[in-house]
Protein backbone atom coordinates (compact mmCIF):
# COMPACT_ATOMS: atom_id res chain seq x y z
CA UNK A 1 0.00 0.00 0.00
CA UNK A 2 1.48 3.18 -0.72
CA UNK A 3 1.35 5.60 2.29
CA UNK A 4 -0.23 8.79 2.61
CA UNK A 5 1.99 11.81 2.56
CA UNK A 6 2.31 13.92 5.87
CA UNK A 7 0.63 17.24 4.44
CA UNK A 8 -2.34 14.40 3.07
CA UNK A 9 -2.29 13.24 6.39
CA UNK A 10 -2.63 16.68 8.46
CA UNK A 11 -5.05 18.23 5.91
CA UNK A 12 -7.32 14.73 6.34
CA UNK A 13 -7.33 15.43 10.50
CA UNK A 14 -7.87 18.65 10.36
CA UNK A 15 -11.23 18.00 8.45
CA UNK A 16 -11.96 15.23 10.49
CA UNK A 17 -11.52 17.40 13.65
CA UNK A 18 -13.62 19.99 12.09
CA UNK A 19 -16.45 17.05 11.33
CA UNK A 20 -16.21 16.57 14.97
CA UNK A 21 -17.36 20.04 15.56
CA UNK A 22 -20.15 20.40 12.71
CA UNK A 23 -21.58 16.75 12.72
CA UNK A 24 -22.75 17.12 16.35
CA UNK A 25 -24.98 20.52 15.73
CA UNK A 26 -26.91 18.79 13.19
CA UNK A 27 -27.53 15.75 15.73
CA UNK A 28 -28.19 17.61 18.42
CA UNK A 29 -31.18 19.41 17.00
CA UNK A 30 -33.01 15.69 17.83
CA UNK A 31 -33.31 14.91 21.23
CA UNK A 32 -30.30 12.92 23.00
CA UNK A 33 -29.00 12.98 19.36
CA UNK A 34 -25.07 12.96 20.25
CA UNK A 35 -25.89 10.33 22.74
CA UNK A 36 -27.87 7.82 20.24
CA UNK A 37 -26.13 8.98 16.95
CA UNK A 38 -23.17 9.43 18.13
CA UNK A 39 -21.78 11.83 15.40
CA UNK A 40 -18.32 12.63 17.15
CA UNK A 41 -17.03 8.75 16.76
CA UNK A 42 -17.31 9.11 12.87
CA UNK A 43 -14.82 11.14 12.50
CA UNK A 44 -12.08 9.88 14.56
CA UNK A 45 -12.79 6.33 13.65
CA UNK A 46 -12.49 7.97 10.33
CA UNK A 47 -9.18 9.57 10.80
CA UNK A 48 -7.87 6.80 12.39
CA UNK A 49 -8.51 4.42 9.85
CA UNK A 50 -7.33 6.64 7.19
CA UNK A 51 -4.56 8.35 8.95
CA UNK A 52 -2.59 6.38 11.19
CA UNK A 53 -3.12 5.60 14.89
CA UNK A 54 -0.78 9.11 15.75
CA UNK A 55 -3.39 11.39 13.64
CA UNK A 56 -6.45 9.40 15.18
CA UNK A 57 -5.02 10.36 18.96
CA UNK A 58 -5.30 13.56 18.13
CA UNK A 59 -8.20 13.84 16.14
CA UNK A 60 -9.96 12.49 19.36
CA UNK A 61 -8.25 14.63 22.03
CA UNK A 62 -8.70 17.80 19.58
CA UNK A 63 -12.34 16.91 18.30
CA UNK A 64 -14.44 17.16 21.23
CA UNK A 65 -12.39 19.77 22.97
CA UNK A 66 -12.51 21.89 19.83
CA UNK A 67 -16.28 21.58 19.78
CA UNK A 68 -16.82 22.01 23.67
CA UNK A 69 -14.79 25.09 23.23
CA UNK A 70 -16.96 26.49 20.43
CA UNK A 71 -20.17 24.54 20.83
CA UNK A 72 -20.23 23.88 24.39
CA UNK A 73 -21.22 20.18 23.21
CA UNK A 74 -20.36 18.18 25.09
CA UNK A 75 -20.52 20.05 28.10
CA UNK A 76 -17.45 20.23 30.30
CA UNK A 77 -18.90 17.85 32.71
CA UNK A 78 -18.79 14.62 29.76
CA UNK A 79 -15.54 16.11 27.79
CA UNK A 80 -12.48 14.26 29.75
CA UNK A 81 -14.27 11.27 29.46
CA UNK A 82 -15.42 11.69 25.97
CA UNK A 83 -12.10 12.96 24.95
CA UNK A 84 -10.55 9.63 26.40
CA UNK A 85 -13.15 7.48 24.86
CA UNK A 86 -12.41 9.45 21.39
CA UNK A 87 -8.37 8.65 21.45
CA UNK A 88 -9.03 5.30 22.04
CA UNK A 89 -10.87 5.34 18.89
CA UNK A 90 -8.75 7.06 16.83
CA UNK A 91 -5.65 5.56 18.22
CA UNK A 92 -7.36 1.54 17.96
CA UNK A 93 -8.49 2.17 14.88
CA UNK A 94 -5.53 3.36 13.40
CA UNK A 95 -3.03 0.69 15.66
CA UNK A 96 -5.47 -1.73 14.03
CA UNK A 97 -5.05 -1.01 10.60
CA UNK A 98 -1.79 -1.32 10.89
CA UNK A 99 -1.16 -4.66 12.14
CA UNK A 100 -4.68 -6.31 10.61
CA UNK A 101 -4.04 -7.87 7.17
CA UNK A 102 -6.80 -10.22 6.23
CA UNK A 103 -6.52 -9.64 2.16
CA UNK A 104 -9.68 -7.81 2.42
CA UNK A 105 -9.85 -4.09 2.77
CA UNK A 106 -13.53 -4.72 4.16
CA UNK A 107 -12.47 -6.84 6.66
CA UNK A 108 -9.71 -5.03 8.15
CA UNK A 109 -11.83 -2.16 8.45
CA UNK A 110 -14.62 -4.15 10.52
CA UNK A 111 -12.16 -5.71 12.66
CA UNK A 112 -10.43 -2.48 13.49
CA UNK A 113 -13.61 -0.65 14.18
CA UNK A 114 -15.14 -3.26 16.32
CA UNK A 115 -12.10 -3.98 18.27
CA UNK A 116 -11.67 -0.08 18.82
CA UNK A 117 -15.47 0.84 19.89
CA UNK A 118 -14.86 -2.05 22.32
CA UNK A 119 -11.61 -0.61 23.84
CA UNK A 120 -12.86 2.87 23.31
CA UNK A 121 -16.37 1.81 25.79
CA UNK A 122 -13.87 -0.23 27.88
CA UNK A 123 -11.09 2.48 28.59
CA UNK A 124 -14.43 5.22 29.40
CA UNK A 125 -16.32 2.97 31.33
CA UNK A 126 -13.12 2.87 33.36
CA UNK A 127 -12.28 6.15 33.28
CA UNK A 128 -15.56 6.97 34.22
CA UNK A 129 -16.05 4.86 37.12
CA UNK A 130 -12.04 5.03 38.06
CA UNK A 131 -11.09 9.18 38.03
CA UNK A 132 -13.93 11.37 36.32
CA UNK A 133 -17.49 9.52 38.48
CA UNK A 134 -15.64 7.48 41.47
CA UNK A 135 -18.15 5.13 43.01
CA UNK A 136 -20.11 4.53 39.69
CA UNK A 137 -20.25 1.02 39.11
CA UNK A 138 -17.72 0.05 36.33
CA UNK A 139 -19.75 -1.05 33.67
CA UNK A 140 -22.60 1.35 34.25
CA UNK A 141 -21.17 2.39 31.23
CA UNK A 142 -23.06 -0.64 29.72
CA UNK A 143 -26.39 0.97 29.51
CA UNK A 144 -25.41 4.58 28.30
CA UNK A 145 -22.60 4.31 26.08
CA UNK A 146 -23.69 0.69 24.40
CA UNK A 147 -27.32 0.51 24.64
CA UNK A 148 -28.20 3.90 23.85
CA UNK A 149 -25.78 4.38 21.19
CA UNK A 150 -26.61 0.95 19.38
CA UNK A 151 -28.23 3.80 16.15
CA UNK A 152 -25.25 5.15 16.34
CA UNK A 153 -23.15 1.95 16.26
CA UNK A 154 -24.93 0.97 13.59
CA UNK A 155 -24.72 4.17 11.04
CA UNK A 156 -20.88 3.96 12.01
CA UNK A 157 -20.91 -0.06 10.51
CA UNK A 158 -22.67 1.31 7.74
CA UNK A 159 -20.90 4.37 6.79
CA UNK A 160 -17.69 4.59 7.75
CA UNK A 161 -16.85 1.41 5.07
CA UNK A 162 -18.49 3.01 2.46
CA UNK A 163 -16.32 6.46 2.96
CA UNK A 164 -13.02 4.76 3.26
CA UNK A 165 -13.99 2.64 -0.07
CA UNK A 166 -15.69 5.96 -1.90
CA UNK A 167 -12.21 7.71 -0.99
CA UNK A 168 -9.93 5.03 -2.36
CA UNK A 169 -11.99 4.84 -5.85
CA UNK A 170 -11.79 8.44 -6.12
CA UNK A 171 -8.43 8.23 -5.35
CA UNK A 172 -7.79 9.89 -2.04
CA UNK A 173 -6.59 7.13 -0.53
CA UNK A 174 -4.26 4.39 -1.55
CA UNK A 175 -5.43 0.64 -2.42
CA UNK A 176 -5.05 -1.39 0.87
CA UNK A 177 -3.99 -4.16 -1.45
CA UNK A 178 -2.41 -4.12 -4.67
CA UNK A 179 -3.79 -4.98 -7.97
CA UNK A 180 -7.27 -5.37 -7.07
CA UNK A 181 -10.26 -3.66 -5.50
CA UNK A 182 -10.38 -2.80 -2.04
CA UNK A 183 -13.11 -5.38 -0.98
Amino acid sequence: MNKLSYAKRLVMTAVCVALCVVLPMAFHSFPNGGSIFLPMHIPVLLCGLICSWPYGLVCGLLGPALSSLLTSMPPVAYLPSMMVECAVYGCATGLMMRYIRTGKAVADLYISMVVAMIAGRVVAGLAKSLIFTPGVAPFAWVTTSLVEGIPGICIQLVLLPLLVSALTRAKLLPQRYAGGTNE
